[in-house]
């Protein structure tokens, strides 16, 4: 029985790329020998065990072959004879066909580490195209891997596009699309995900609203890079470089999917293209079974952004109005995120990456001003439903005050 480290561990030790999850191979052993180790049995498809102490996994060297459509399609073989090769050989990457064992001595025979040195992602076999799942995969790992300068071989696009073409990519279940996608959301160079779809087809097929933004202009003279999906992806450049959160750079990826409904007639204007937006974003969200807050926001983002950046301008009433829609007194949290994904729309374009977002910090205050005035402020002669009314007359008073200091400051 021989163990080995494989896949990211390997990889990202060797990248310098910092790690936590450690997979091993164990070649040469029957399921009943781990189990008499103290191993405990996990997997369904294929014998997996945690470590009865680290609670690593260890795998049994496995081969597998393709028995129908998708990413399940697969019937798995586990035997003592199964050599590392053989285990190595049906994984995705070169990069992530790598092992060492635990002296440290690395077993390389797909030449993953000189790929690692070109920075290349490269297929290990035609079997690559056995499974669809590894489209998404290869984007998220061009995102994740991108600041070190790794690009996509351009036999290995070709080989996405074919599975693109093939249909397979439909056979993918919404879960695991979404659970890709989100991952690759959280990685520093969250566009280049899209961008790597978008290259191989499969972005229209599984994100056709996103690939509909490509093409479309806008005015220059709002947004000098005119072109409405290199708007998109720069805006999630913004929300990746600030660190936010997944909801946000979601928000941020769909607030615009309105402007590809846009009549060619208006062009590059794109008005009511916040409510045009709500559907497809909504559309987008059920598909992909997105979860409900994840898709409340992004909603919320779609259609109300505008008024965000008009907020300096937006009548007292409006503002509390926009507050209140956002759930203000419940989730002052949502108004931040909101807040945090119109900033990154300003900001995604060419050229005014750099600039300042101040109605952030207006409505952000605004947001402690209403959430500070409660109903044991009020007179006790207040009852009943007066409370409300009352509430709603001093937070728009505040705002109006607000408002003026703001304006005051400006003029000053």
């Amino acid at each position: 029985m021989q163990v080995y480290l494989v896949g990211g561990a390997v990889r990202d030790q060797l990248l310098g790329h910092p790690y936590h999850e450690k997979d091993y191979v164990v070649v040469g052993a029957t399921p009943e020998q781990l189990l008499n180790q103290g191993f405990q049995p996990v997997g369904k498809d294929f014998p997996v065990f945690l470590h009865p102490e680290t609670k690593d996994e260890y795998a049994l060297a496995r081969t597998e072959r393709k028995s129908g459509h998708g990413y399940h399609g697969f019937e798995f073989f586990t035997d003592p004879s199964v050599t590392l090769e053989d285990d190595l050989i049906r994984r995705d990457l070169t990069i992530n066909a790598m092992a060492m064992n635990e002296e440290g001595e690395l077993f390389d025979p797909y030449h993953g580490y000189q790929d690692l040195n070109q920075r290349i992602l490269r297929h290990v076999s035609d079997a690559f195209a056995e499974d669809p799942l590894r489209v998404l995969r290869v984007a998220r790992f061009a995102a994740r891997y991108h600041q070190y300068g790794f690009k996509v071989a351009e036999e290995t696009i070709a080989l996405m596009k074919n599975l693109a073409d093939s249909g397979e990519l439909q056979a993918l279940t919404p879960e695991r699309v979404w659970k890709e996608t989100s991952r690759a959301l959280m990685e520093r160079d969250a566009d280049i995900y899209f961008e790597v779809l978008r290259q191989c087809d499969a972005l229209k097929i599984l994100f056709p609203e996103i690939e509909a933004l490509f093409g479309v202009p806008q005015r220059p003279e709002y947004h000098p890079e005119i072109d409405c999906g290199i708007h998109t992806l720069m805006s999630l450049q913004q929300a990746c470089k600030a660190d936010y959160s997944m909801d946000v750079r979601f928000a941020v990826l769909v607030h615009d999917l309105g402007k590809a409904l846009t009549p060619k007639d208006e062009l590059p204007r794109h008005i009511m293209h916040e409510e045009r937006g709500v559907q497809p974003v909504t559309d987008l969200c059920e598909r992909l079974k997105v979860p409900t807050q994840t898709k409340q926001l992004a909603i919320a983002v779609c259609k109300e952004h505008l008024k965000c950046h008009q907020a300096f301008t937006l009548k007292p009433g409006t503002l509390w109005r926009l507050l209140q829609r956002l759930d203000v007194l419940r989730r002052p949290e949502r108004v931040e995120a909101f807040v945090q994904a119109c900033e990154c729309d300003a900001k995604g374009r060419l050229g005014l990456e750099d600039r300042e977002y101040p109605q952030a910090k207006y409505v952000l205050d605004a947001v402690q001003i209403v959430r500070s005035i409660k109903a044991s402020d009020l007179p006790p002669e207040i009852k009943g439903p007066d409370i409300g009314e009352m509430l709603i007359q001093k937070r728009i008073e505040a705002l109006s005050t607000h408002r003026e200091k703001h304006q005051s400051s400006v003029n000053a």
